[in-house]
């Protein structure tokens, strides 16, 4: 800039308010430094200073304290008298507030539309709005901020937040600043400080959301691992069952007040109550029935109906309904009403939960406080936490197939035993026998079914487990389906073992563990065949299991395997297990093969014996 002063200084003498001047020839070069000198670096130290302002702003803040902490300091840099910021809501298709400078935010419409307003102009065009007089502007319908805050004219600024997958979209929004003058002339600099603010806002706004995944994560984590926990310790799953448990573990976690579950019948005429939280027969009445005619807010969560007559009592979107205030809603009947009226409940979310694309339950979340909206985080949170349920009620019906699946597996093993016993009686069969032959598969398949038939029923126990025992069992059933795939050239090694080996956990966990170590080794063998090998060991209070097997692995896809995060779900149904059962995994590469070592707390009581 300063190197072509000489060229600047020509420009300005050009302008008809400088022509006028009756200046000296060596004013203008001295103009110059005394601008360069000691206008500018104050201006410039101001500018960092509020510029620094807002990005030091603490990101785990709510978005709307950061926001009017954001306000402030655009109000105070850029002599304004207030602002305010609205953020677009694509599944309403409206600008909503979020938050203002001073605070004024019950006067303010909690949602515009798009179209007809001046934040809907900035958010369509992408561009700064300007609005010298607001009496003056079409597009400004609420005239009462004149009388309300004195102020005449605004500047209207975008706002993006990026995206951060490529399943969302750019946050967007508008800061509108507002100054007392009538008929205000924006200069192009006050404009530009406004969009640099409004970037230095996209910045913290980002680095919040970052906190934000990192906190949805760790979340989730707790979540599963509560369900998973609560699933893994007693026998026959039970949807209601997983919520009753699962529910107040989880209620420090996610801030849970009070929350119902219900089933949708199939024929989409009425809804149970299948449980609820608190679990109080005055609050819940647990096992009735409603018609879903009977509450709008049924249809709508259900897509039943469509959402023609808007109210600000209540938000619809495909994700979720929410009943910002009961009592003057038009989708809750009376007796919700009353409801809530006599529970000091003033706010209602529902949540669709579907298996596929098919709505067979949805969930209730009641407030204490009239929310006007909830937090991307937290409908993602209550949405994993539907899923995460629906999974139970999966895992229900699993159970029920299995539960009816064991006895005819032990029966078909036993008759396959008894055939096999018959021939070998009669010894009318030679050894090379075709249908002997069968029959010995027979057995050993329906062996394999009885024995996972069997596992299965003691799922939900702890039980005193030797791992030696355990593994070389587990390394049994592997050379079998080594032999059913035909593979060739397969040398299987065992040992050296630690042997007896206790620990103490769900063995049903613990054999998948295994069983899926086991299955990627044998698959990660090269087409000419390769070693694989087991053995156990004793490290410090580690019980340890290895499993080698020729084969090289490259260091992205061994990070890969110690993060859980390999194709397909055995890496993650193995890291979950083994996180659950407080162990650790290692995997290392070493001269083209890989090794693979389990190890979990080791189980030491004095005469312990297996169980």
């Amino acid at each position: 800039m300063w190197k072509d002063s000489k060229n600047l200084i020509k420009s300005i003498k050009k302008e008809d308010w400088a022509k006028k001047l009756q200046v000296q020839d060596d004013f203008w070069p001295k103009m110059m430094e005394w601008v360069r000198e000691l206008l500018l670096p104050d201006f410039l130290a101001q500018l960092s200073y509020q510029v620094n302002e807002i990005i030091d702003i603490y990101p785990d803040q709510s978005e709307r304290e950061i926001l009017e902490l954001v306000g402030m300091n655009i109000v105070d840099f850029l002599d304004a008298r207030s602002a305010s910021v609205r953020i677009y809501d694509p599944d309403t298709e409206q600008m909503l507030s979020y938050g203002s400078y001073p605070f004024e935010e019950k006067y303010r419409e909690t949602y515009i539309p798009l179209e007809g307003s001046v934040a809907g102009e900035v958010i369509q065009t992408g561009r700064p709005y300007l609005v010298p007089n607001i009496l003056k502007e079409d597009l400004y319908l609420d005239k009462t901020v004149i009388e309300r805050t004195g102020t005449y004219s605004l500047m209207a600024i975008p706002l993006e937040i990026p995206r951060f997958s490529h399943h969302e979209r750019n946050t967007v929004g508008v800061i509108q600043i507002y100054y007392p003058e009538k008929d205000r002339i924006f200069t192009s600099l006050e404009i530009q400080m406004a969009e640099l603010m409004s970037h230095r806002l996209s910045f913290v706004m980002a680095r919040k959301k970052i906190l934000s995944m990192q906190r949805i994560s760790e979340t989730k984590e707790a979540i599963i691992q509560k369900i998973f926990l609560k699933l893994g310790t007693w026998e026959g799953i039970k949807m209601k069952d997983a919520f009753n448990r699962v529910i107040p573990e989880l209620v420090d976690i996610i801030n849970i007040q009070s929350c119902a579950l219900f089933s949708v019948s199939e024929d989409l005429g009425h809804v149970v109550l299948e449980a609820g939280y608190p679990d109080s027969s005055e609050r819940h009445g647990i096992g009735k029935t409603f018609p879903i005619s009977s509450e709008q807010a049924f249809e709508l969560v259900l897509n039943l109906r469509d959402y023609t007559n808007e109210s600000p009592h209540e938000m619809v979107t495909k994700a979720y309904v929410l009943v910002t205030d009961p009592q003057k809603s038009n989708i809750v009947s009376k007796q919700v009403k009353r409801f809530a009226s006599d529970q000091n409940i003033n706010s209602i979310l529902y949540i669709p939960l579907k298996v596929g694309e098919e709505i067979t339950h949805f969930m209730t979340f009641d407030a204490v406080d009239q929310r006007q909206s909830y937090t991307a985080e937290e409908i993602e949170i209550f949405l994993f936490l539907g899923r995460e349920l629906m999974k139970a009620r999966m895992m229900e019906r699993l159970d029920d197939i299995l539960h009816d699946i064991k006895n005819p597996a032990i029966a078909i093993a036993g008759f396959a035993r008894r055939l096999k016993q018959l021939l070998g009686n009669e010894g009318s069969l030679s050894e090379d026998s075709t249908i002997k032959k069968y029959v010995d598969i027979l057995f050993k398949e329906t062996s394999r079914i009885q024995e996972m038939a069997m596992s299965m029923s003691q799922a939900g126990r702890e039980k005193i487990v030797n791992l030696t025992e355990l593994l070389g069992n587990r390394f049994e059933i592997n050379k079998e389906a080594i032999k059913e795939q035909l593979r060739q050239n397969v040398t299987l090694e065992e040992g050296p073992f630690h042997d007896p080996l206790y620990l103490k956990c769900y063995p049903l966990l613990l054999e998948r563990v295994m069983d899926n170590i086991l299955n990627n080794a044998t698959n990660a063998l090269p087409l000419h065949g390769g070693n694989l090998s087991i053995r156990t060991f004793a490290e410090e209070d580690w019980a340890c299991a290895e499993i080698t097997n020729t084969g090289a692995i490259s260091e992205d896809e061994r990070l890969r395997l110690l993060a859980g995060k390999t194709k397909g779900r055995g890496g993650y149904i193995t890291h979950r297990i083994i996180r659950l059962l407080k162990g650790k995994i290692d995997v290392r590469a070493k001269e083209k093969t890989t090794i693979v070592t389990v190890r979990l707390p080791m189980y030491r009581e004095e005469n312990s014996t297996a169980s």
